[in-house]
């Protein structure tokens, strides 16, 4: 089964105002809407069975809403597999974990540049404790600022893996969005998933085939970032940057299969 790990489908609300904070963020046009029926014709058009759909609450005001819109998505689209989120400053965190755990969601979706918090930030460790096993965990990494000032770097994650070595970690953008310099040294080989999405268009064909060589195949999955990518324009961009067969990418696109077999 193909599997797109990394997309985002918004509440028709909110989706147009989220894609335009996304391309004034990443200076990108994006080339969808952010609604789930321009999302899933793209999935056909792939050849993708199943999309990852994520959500993070900027603050604590969002974390109910977004959390219903996921668990919403998860009643009426069993083609999409919506991660939940939660913001260190919501304070009935425990209760909302019950919450999605209950209701079967799979995973929750950090992103500590947008959330406006860093990944070392203390008030996460019980929260991080919490979560141990029971869920996947995609974790935002890297920006335009250098890893010590960034809220979250290939060296931030890797010091909560060895804090929290329970914890099932995706890292998104080859372990970290303009920061892939770091890792090999801090990430690639560790006991953790990568994602493929929003880097194929940036970053350098050396660190791309160390990264690459360094991390184990099975877990690398595909994720094309939807509204900002294209699922099947990322496929091909994926196939030509790393000079794979059409087995070797079919192999990527389903390694996320064996995150939600059970």
């Amino acid at each position: 089964m193909a599997i797109d790990i990394h997309t985002h489908a918004f509440h028709p609300k909110i989706a147009d105002k989220v894609v335009r904070q996304l391309e004034e963020h990443y200076r990108i046009a994006p080339v969808g809407n952010g609604l789930l029926e321009d999302l899933l014709p793209r999935l056909d058009r792939a050849g993708i069975d199943r999309a990852v759909m994520h959500c993070a609450a900027t603050k604590r005001e969002q974390v109910i809403p977004a959390n219903n819109w996921a668990l919403q998505v998860q009643e009426t689209c069993p083609r999409l597999i919506p991660f939940g989120t939660f913001h260190p400053d919501f304070p009935e965190w425990e209760r909302e974990l019950e919450r999605l755990a209950a209701a079967g969601i799979k995973g929750i979706k950090l992103h500590p540049d947008f959330q406006g918090f860093a990944l070392d930030d203390p008030r996460l460790d019980p929260i991080l404790e919490a979560i141990g096993e029971r869920f996947y965990l995609m974790i935002h990494i890297g920006d335009r600022l250098p890893p010590e000032l960034n809220p979250s770097s290939p060296q931030k994650l890797a010091a909560q893996l060895d804090r929290f070595p329970r914890l099932k970690v995706i890292a998104p953008h080859f372990g970290g969005f303009q920061h892939w310099s770091f890792v090999v040294e801090y990430l690639a080989g560790r006991d953790l998933y990568l994602d493929t999405s929003s880097s194929l268009n940036a970053i350098p064909s050396r660190l791309l085939f160390d990264i690459f060589a360094h991390h184990p195949r099975e877990r690398i999955l595909f994720g094309s970032d939807y509204p900002l990518f294209d699922p099947l324009a990322e496929m091909k961009l994926l196939q030509i940057r790393l000079r794979l067969s059409d087995a070797e990418v079919a192999e990527l696109l389903t390694n996320g299969e064996r995150l939600f077999a059970a």
